[in-house]
């Protein structure tokens, strides 16, 4: 209820308004965002079947050799709307000849893309580039992992906040802008098991660029004093690929 007693605005609360919608520069706004979710197996000999599984069904993934297992796989599903996750990937992955196989689920991450508000086109931002980025053929090595934040993080102003991540962005577009490395990087509030904050995806040409990004990382204000939990760590090769 309002302070007038009668019901309050939808999304107002004394005072508090809420508004869910992705917002970049210039005042714009985007009530879309893509979902991106890795699934890791174990106990696969031969991943050619489940290439022609994925193939065959209308998911739009990756399918990734795990490189520390040598009967590892991983699959990363992206999705505008979460309910393909829970039905067309699910059904996929519940099939053969994933079914014969041991999900491994300390490596399950999912997340959203989002906004930081300096956006210039939000379409892109959210929903193109990701998808560009992770089902690029000329970029098929990858590590994926989830991050908390301290709550002492949380509590600085939005100007040191902004120091911070400007650090960590500076570093990370080098990379990029190099080709040595390039990222995606997801929310997870609310829909991680572990209670992240994040998932990072970094891809590349090569595995050595994306060793080192996170080596550099490690030396930031962000990493060095505001991470509270890193990992684990998933590292796969992409063996095939299918967009839209």
């Amino acid at each position: 209820m309002s302070e007038t007693g009668r019901p309050a605005a939808a999304g107002q609360a004394q005072g508090y308004q809420v508004d869910i919608t992705e917002r970049g520069a210039g005042g714009k706004t985007l009530d879309r965002r893509l979902f991106i979710q890795l699934q890791v197996f174990t106990g696969c000999a031969d991943p050619k079947p489940l290439a022609v599984a994925l193939e065959r069904s209308s998911v739009e993934a990756v399918l990734y050799r795990d490189l520390n297992d040598p009967r590892g796989i991983g699959v990363l599903a992206l999705a505008e709307d979460p309910v393909a996750l829970v039905t067309r990937v699910r059904e996929t992955l519940s099939a053969e000849p994933f079914e014969a196989l041991t999900h491994r689920p300390e490596l399950a991450m999912v997340g959203r893309t989002y906004a930081s508000g300096f956006e210039p086109d939000l379409t892109e931002w959210l929903l193109e580039r990701p998808r560009r980025t992770v089902l690029n053929p000329a970029w098929p090595w990858a590590i994926w992992y989830p991050l908390r934040r301290t709550g002492a993080f949380a509590r600085l102003s939005r100007e040191e906040q902004g120091r911070i991540l400007h650090e960590h962005a500076t570093i990370g577009r080098a990379y990029g802008e190099a080709d040595h490395a390039h990222d995606v990087r997801l929310a997870c509030y609310g829909l991680d098991t572990s209670d992240n904050d994040f998932v990072i995806g970094l891809v590349g040409r090569a595995l050595h660029p994306l060793s080192h990004l996170v080596q550099a990382m490690r030396r930031t204000i962000q990493t060095s004093e505001y991470i509270e939990k890193l990992g684990p760590f998933f590292v796969g090769h992409a063996i095939w690929q299918r967009a839209r």
